[in-house]
Formats: structure tokens, C-alpha cells, sequence
């Protein structure tokens, strides 16, 4: 069941500009930006760095937000690359300002 300030959403994050993209879907887009910030979302995204939130959509339901998702992940990269470009030219992370950064091991601020 989804709560009432749910974002239902389909997601790209992204290691760095043209770098490594992960596309999902989640009932809880906030949560789950930060849990890849934090690299406690376990899988590919935590394995290649996908830290970035660089394109995102919002959806009414759940199920069409995997339908659309399951749709993204099977586009050629360069589709994905368009899709970001349209909406995000410059890469920006638009989850930034929606939390603090954590100090420590566990900062995303911090640069390798």
C-alpha cells in the first residue's frame, strides 16, 4: 500500500555526467535518492557509484510506474542519454536541497 505523500516514481541516477545509469522505480522517491546517497540500497547502482539523481518522473500508480520503467530499461544508453538531456542538460543532481549530508564515511558530499 502506498501513503498519501507518496512519490510514485521512475528514476535515473548516474555515477557522473555520461557515466554509469541506473534506472528504478519507487513508491518513496525521497527515501530511496538518500539511500543511494548514503550507498545503503544494495546492488547495482551501490557497485557503480549511481549516487546522482539526474532525471526522474512522477506517476499516479505503481503499476504504471513499472511499466514505464521496465520500458526505460530497455532503451539503447543513448535513448537514456537524450531522456536526461531533455530535462537536465547540465547533469545537476536534482535531489540537491532535499536533505543534509551526512559527516562521515557516510557523506556523499565527499569526492574519491
Amino acid at each position: 500500500m502506498v501513503g498519501p505523500n507518496a512519490w510514485i516514481a521512475v528514476y535515473i541516477t548516474a555515477s557522473a555526467r555520461n557515466g554509469t545509469l541506473y534506472t528504478g522505480v519507487t513508491s518513496a522517491l525521497w527515501s530511496r535518492v538518500q539511500q543511494h546517497k548514503l550507498g545503503t540500497f544494495e546492488g547495482f547502482s551501490k557497485d557503480h557509484g549511481c549516487k546522482t539523481l539526474v532525471w526522474y518522473e512522477l506517476h499516479p500508480t505503481m503499476p504504471e510506474a513499472i511499466l514505464r520503467e521496465k520500458r526505460i530499461k530497455r532503451w539503447r544508453r543513448d535513448w537514456k542519454l537524450a531522456l536526461i538531456e531533455a530535462q537536465n542538460p547540465d547533469w545537476r543532481d536534482l535531489s540537491e536541497g532535499w536533505f543534509e549530508a551526512p559527516e562521515g564515511p557516510l557523506s556523499w558530499a565527499q569526492r574519491y
